[in-house]
């Protein structure tokens, strides 16, 4: 039988960590890491998809091999290089939080730059016509007129990127961060006879975490649809 009281004793050390008379943890630290890690992924993937489309082809090859390889790299190791790269080329110590939400970040931005490509591509080139036959550049073309576009077709894939990112700061865990499921193995250290509880309760919150992406998606996409009808 489920012993629920072990969740009582430890929730508020699960969601918050030692805060406020300590770091901040647990989950509170999770959705701090996610959403960093989203909002900078979003941005670079942005970027780095249109710099595929309007960079001219001696940069932007090196640019597809660079985020190939990103995509290539296993996440876990990509943290341990940031872990320990980011202090060398700064000459300071970088916390540890901020090496995973850069490992992260860059991470997600491989798949999304992708993704806002081939986003831009599915656009007809009628609408290329269109702008630049309004005296538009093609740049101007492309911020105006074909990533509002692309953008509304791209949601699914940013709120899956999205989805993704949030449960990779679970492995935030090999370095030390005090992250969702750090905190709780620390409790199931300390229980150890209640691990079926303690990591029910884990898969429960990120469950509710990662379906309130998905329904914040939705609610973009019929944002969209509303302002497209």
């Amino acid at each position: 039988m489920m012993n629920i009281e072990v969740i009582s004793g430890s929730v508020d050390y699960m969601l918050l960590g030692n805060w406020p008379h300590g770091p901040l943890g647990g989950l509170a630290l999770t959705l701090l890491m996610g959403l960093g890690a989203a909002l900078a992924a979003s941005l670079l993937g942005i970027a780095a998809g249109v710099a595929l489309v309007l960079w001219p082809p001696p940069w932007r090859r090196p640019l597809a091999i660079g985020l190939a390889l990103l995509r290539a790299v296993p996440v876990v190791m990509l943290i341990f290089w940031s872990y320990f790269l980011l202090p060398v080329l700064f000459g300071v110590d970088v916390p540890g939080i901020l090496t995973v939400m850069v490992a992260l970040s860059l991470i997600g931005a491989a798949f999304l730059a992708q993704t806002v490509q081939a986003g831009i591509a599915a656009i007809a080139t009628g609408q290329w016509q269109a702008g630049l036959s309004l005296g538009f550049s093609r740049g101007q073309t492309l911020r105006l007129i074909i990533l509002p576009q692309a953008l509304r077709m791209m949601v699914p894939s940013f709120v899956n990127q999205w989805v993704s990112l949030l449960k990779d700061t679970s492995l935030a865990y090999i370095v030390g961060v005090a992250e969702l499921t750090f905190v709780a193995s620390q409790v199931n250290n300390r229980e150890q006879i209640y691990p079926l509880e303690i990591f029910a309760f884990v898969g429960l919150l990120y469950f509710l975490l990662c379906s309130a992406l998905g329904w914040l998606g939705r609610r973009w996409e019929a944002h969209y649809a509303r302002a497209g009808g």
